[in-house]
């Protein structure tokens, strides 16, 4: 049976709450649940939820994101991840030994690097580590922007749907969870994900996604 997913816009009313409980995006009001946010309704056990469709990224301690370079301090970056709020990378968390007052001649305004939320404490300072391996400093390839809401079904269940995408195009991908994407490859093959990726995008909330796309993927590659 094909699972039905319903839009919701705010104050839709989603369900009585005798039946159910008010989930993620919901709200209860005298017997009735309703919506506070745009997007997908989902039923779960005893809560309804709603998927928001769109919205800034949300971040989380230990997410691998794409920042860019807003500001370079005495021992320190000021980086745009796609926040509410600036995250900072100190000199201590780069793979690089950093003497004071260079940090310029390391990571300069307008770069951009992946990296790893490492903390935010409660008056929402957000810290970035490039510790670990997969961190580094991106001088190729495209930065592609999208929802951060949609990052999910870029990736797919189990990678599926990235690795269509890389199986399709032999460019290296990177889905950073702020919702922004690296492409490295040819000019042509990063033109042509670009425009998959999109796609995905803009029909994210509809089912049997991944077979539509590798039928896709399929017809652009002849």
């Amino acid at each position: 049976m094909t699972e039905k997913r319903t839009i919701v816009i705010p104050g839709t009313v989603l369900g009585e709450a005798e039946k159910r409980k008010p989930g993620t995006g919901t709200f209860r009001e005298n017997n009735n649940i309703y919506a506070s946010r745009l997007g997908i309704k989902v039923e779960k056990g005893d809560y309804i939820n709603i998927i928001p469709l769109s919205g800034v990224y949300n971040p989380s301690v230990g997410d691998n994101v794409i920042g860019i370079i807003t500001e370079c301090q005495l021992s320190s970056w000021m980086a745009d991840i796609n926040a509410p709020y600036p995250a900072m990378l100190h000199v201590n968390q780069v793979p690089w030994k950093v003497e004071f007052g260079s940090t310029g001649q390391y990571l300069n305004v307008g770069d951009s690097i992946i990296a790893k939320i490492g903390l935010i404490n409660e008056s929402k300072k957000i810290e970035l580590s490039m510790e670990d391996r997969g961190s580094r400093k991106i001088d190729t390839g495209i930065i592609l922007d999208i929802q951060p809401q949609k990052v999910p079904r870029v990736i797919g269940k189990n990678g599926s749907m990235i690795a269509l995408l890389k199986k399709y195009s032999n460019c290296w991908i990177f889905v950073g969870q702020n919702g922004r994407i690296w492409i490295k490859g040819e000019s042509d093959r990063i033109d042509f994900i670009a425009e998959a990726i999109r796609k995905i995008e803009k029909e994210a909330h509809t089912v049997g996604l991944t077979s539509r796309m590798e039928t896709f993927l399929k017809e652009r590659q002849k």
